[in-house]
């Protein structure tokens, strides 16, 4: 009963937080975020810890004052994650690109005229939120494949700013022929596959010398739709973010299933555990990316 009713005070006090970040200009709001970030560094003591221990883990080469800075990034890249998200209303066609600066383009509109859709490999790197949008707003259109909310007024919160932009859900639960129909319509499907979800068939692969469990989706709905599949990042700037495309992975055929999953699977953890490197402050360290131990390990 306690954690139901405090579900509602959340709930409440987030439809407040809309209505007030609303009233503000977004520079505004992102300097707020930036307090708030230290703010809740300093305040949420168990999530601070994890990220801490996991940067050590895979920077050992850095100090614990390298690291904590990390840390505060990390928060405060979340914070202003979460005013740009209230302020979507504000975000439309004709102003898209002073938010988003995209790179590559080629790449996504070469892979589009294969007719097979795109996966959008996307992470919780950045804003991934905004990614989304861009996709919907420049009418590529958008699918993500997301969690369901179990808090029904959450979940309607969210949906509401989601398809308010043209982005469309799919559930994880829902039958795997809606993310089929989606790439058959020639649209992108984004999928956040970088943590360790115990619900989801995965493989273990190398994540920064480390055997982290990882989803097999996005390479088992490339080998089913021929869809390429290509890492997406969206990196915050001083002023704005850049939208970077990779190349499609290559798909390489290993002679069975599993180890072809496997195989591939790694080779898109190497490019995202490549730009995290480069940007460690603008991922989710905070997640138990290493909490599933393989048996091998």
């Amino acid at each position: 009963m306690k954690i139901k009713t405090r579900r509602y005070y959340i709930y409440y006090l987030a439809r407040i937080g809309i209505f007030l970040v609303s009233m503000l200009p977004v520079k505004v709001g992102l300097v707020l975020a930036e307090l708030a970030g230290k703010v809740i560094y300093l305040l949420l003591k168990e999530p601070r810890e994890i990220a801490f221990e996991n940067l050590k883990s895979s920077f050992p080469e850095k100090t614990d004052a390298e690291i904590a800075r990390i840390v505060k990034g990390v928060f405060l890249n979340l914070c202003k994650n979460a005013i740009e998200l209230l302020n979507a209303y504000k975000i439309n066609k004709g102003n898209i690109d002073k938010w988003v600066r995209p790179e590559g383009v080629d790449i996504i509109e070469k892979a589009f005229s294969q007719k097979n859709g795109i996966i959008v490999l996307a992470s919780h790197f950045g804003n991934w939120d905004l990614m989304a949008m861009w996709f919907a707003l420049k009418g590529y259109g958008a699918n993500a494949i997301a969690k369901r909310i179990y808090f029904e007024r959450y979940e309607n919160l969210m949906n509401k700013m989601r398809s308010a932009k043209g982005i469309k859900i799919i559930y994880r639960e829902e039958s795997p022929k809606k993310i089929l129909a989606a790439l058959k319509r020639n649209e992108p499907l984004g999928i956040l596959a970088d943590q360790d979800v115990d619900s989801v068939d995965g493989v273990f692969v190398d994540f920064f010398g480390k055997p982290a469990f990882t989803p097999k989706s996005p390479v088992a709905i490339a080998l089913a739709s021929k869809a390429p599949l290509i890492p997406c990042f969206l990196i915050r700037e001083k002023s704005g973010h850049r939208l970077v495309f990779e190349k499609p992975i290559e798909i390489v055929d290993k002679g069975n299933k599993e180890e072809t999953i496997r195989f591939n699977t790694q080779e898109w953890s190497r490019v995202v555990e490549s730009y995290i490197r480069k940007y460690p402050s603008q991922w989710v360290w905070m997640h138990k990316r290493w909490k599933t131990k393989s048996q091998e390990a």
